[in-house]
């Protein structure tokens, strides 16, 4: 009998000691996912579902959701980071590209050239041996053509045509550019890329002009993908327009075929409100479906929605092909504007995913 009771009590401390080691394992993995929690909510600081972002980073702001970019987000894109593969999302510009009807032709002009230095010899210390010279350019160019990220006050609305967090042309206006929210306040970029290539989940080489992205669109191509957006991604959605670009877009027929696809305002809002997306981008000129559909308050509804109402940047022109062809959903995106004070977009830039 004390035998059975002394194999009794072993046995119940061996099954103490293995529920113990069990409790601490449990408690060891429990510990970094509540880490991982604390650190989403400091990265997604000012994001509430069902509402998005909004003015709420103070009445002086020009940044908006990208605010909630924190070092801890930063190290969450670059983790995804796993091969090194580069791909080049910016497209080639020149005086001939295609840009959205509402903007103006650019010129690149050549200031000084070579021939130009050596003939006119205006400058003495161009005057030398070696015979060195120089190129140098003079460009008059819009400021929202090819690869860009819009500025929160690209956008006004309203009779005292305000933008961003309340900035109106009569106070904040100008004669050289815009004076608050402009694109020289774009912070550099680092963030979780997602793309959702809807062309190609309703086989499609491209979406064709006018076609309207719903919500169930994206949820469609995003489940076929088995990819989810987490709160305070990048969005870039794929309508499969650029792979007509050819190298600098002189077609500008057969792009304008394609170029007026895009999310309409229930998608803008399903993916700021419901899903909390950052940047919402495309490969198109302008992000969203035109005309704008029935009923729209103005031309452009999902730019006013996201620049003025929610301060979401919008991403336009990217290079979307590489990535779609290679199944690259999941990328680090790093973008950077040119810091040119009133400025309404950064312009002809080149951002990069990497994965």
């Amino acid at each position: 009998m004390t035998n059975i009771i002394k194999f009794n009590k072993q046995k119940l401390m061996g099954i103490l000691v293995f529920s113990l080691f069990i409790l601490i394992g449990i408690l060891i993995l429990a510990f970094p996912l509540k880490l991982i929690s604390d650190s989403e909510k400091q990265a997604l600081k000012g994001w509430e579902k069902g509402r998005g972002w909004g003015w709420i980073w103070g009445d002086q702001d020009e940044v908006g959701a990208l605010n909630a970019m924190t070092s801890q987000s930063v190290l969450d894109a670059i983790n995804l980071v796993k091969s090194g593969q580069v791909y080049d999302l910016g497209i080639s510009y020149d005086r001939n590209s295609y840009k959205w009807p509402g903007h103006s032709p650019g010129e690149i002009i050549s200031f000084r050239t070579p021939e130009g230095v050596k003939r006119q010899q205006d400058h003495d210390f161009a005057i030398n041996k070696a015979g060195l010279a120089w190129h140098s350019c003079a460009l008059f160019i819009n400021d929202n053509v090819a690869t860009q990220i819009d500025s929160l006050g690209h956008i006004t609305t309203g009779s005292d045509n305000h933008w961003y967090n309340g900035f109106t042309e009569t106070d904040w206006g100008g004669n050289w550019g815009i004076r608050r929210a402009d694109a020289s306040t774009i912070p550099p970029i680092i963030l979780r890329g997602i793309l959702i290539d809807v062309a190609n989940s309703k086989g499609l080489d491209a979406l064709p002009g006018g076609t309207a992205i719903t919500p169930t669109d994206l949820r469609v191509a995003l489940e076929l993908q088995d990819v989810e957006i987490q709160p305070g991604d990048a969005v870039f959605v794929r309508t499969g327009t650029l792979q007509y670009w050819g190298s600098t877009g002189t077609d500008h027929k057969k792009i304008a075929e394609y170029d007026s696809a895009g999310i309409n305002l229930d998608s803008a809002k399903w993916l700021v409100e419901e899903k909390g997306a950052i940047l919402v981008g495309s490969d198109t000129s302008g992000l969203e479906v035109v005309p704008a559909p029935e009923g729209s308050t103005s031309f452009n509804p999902v730019h006013e929605y996201l620049l003025v109402e929610q301060g979401v940047h919008i991403g336009e022109f990217h290079y979307l092909e590489r990535l779609a062809k290679d199944k690259a959903y999941k990328f680090c995106y790093i973008a950077a504007t040119n810091k040119i004070k009133g400025t309404t977009a950064g312009f002809t830039m080149r951002p990069i995913a990497l994965r």
